[in-house]
């Protein structure tokens, strides 16, 4: 049995096209949805929407066997915006004070190994040493095979839109704890 081994870091410019192909995999084939512009514009440009920022980062798990980037995560300091999201939740968690998580996504063959924990818990580190974050916020479509489970073992439920009038836009949406205490 081969034992696989993975390297989280930071990603560089030199990775942009790899984590690209991640991201756009997991939106066509998991999400179901394909390219959205108004959803998924940081996949296209990665860089102006996690590298250039101070308070942003990009993450990669890489196979050490072969070296390819096989997992993303990112962060920043967007809050929730309203509209589409409920107005309260954008107020409970502002831009500037909220480090959302985004993009954690891990491709199919490589699900199971701890990656995306292992990536969470890295961008957890980041927001903490940050220092001016004061909740890490992210949501999730519930439709997506494993996704609800998974951040239910990271975090509280703070929102389920399947729950409100007219079930919103169907997502969960979720505050994981930083700091001590972090899953």
């Amino acid at each position: 049995m081969q034992v696989l081994s993975y390297r989280i870091r930071t990603a560089t410019p030199d990775d942009l096209d790899a984590v690209r192909s991640v991201m756009l995999d997991t939106v066509y084939r998991d999400f179901g949805t394909g390219y959205v512009p108004r959803w998924h514009a940081d996949i296209i440009d990665p860089a102006a929407a996690y590298l250039n920022g101070a308070r942003h980062t990009l993450l990669v798990a890489v196979d050490e066997s072969d070296g390819a980037v096989v997992a993303t995560a990112a962060l920043d300091s967007r809050g929730p915006a309203h509209p589409p999201n409920p107005s309260w939740l954008a107020a409970r968690y502002p831009s500037g004070e909220t480090a959302q998580l985004r993009r954690v996504y891990v491709r199919s063959e490589h699900r199971r190994n701890g990656l995306a924990r292992r990536l969470v818990h890295a961008l957890l580190d980041f927001a903490v040493a940050d220092g001016g974050y004061r909740a890490v916020y992210l949501h999730t479509d519930p439709g997506v095979a494993g996704a609800e489970p998974f951040w239910r073992s990271m975090g509280k439920v703070v929102c389920d839109e399947r729950e409100a009038p007219g079930g919103g836009q169907g997502v969960v949406h979720f505050e994981v704890p930083m700091g001590p205490g972090m899953p």
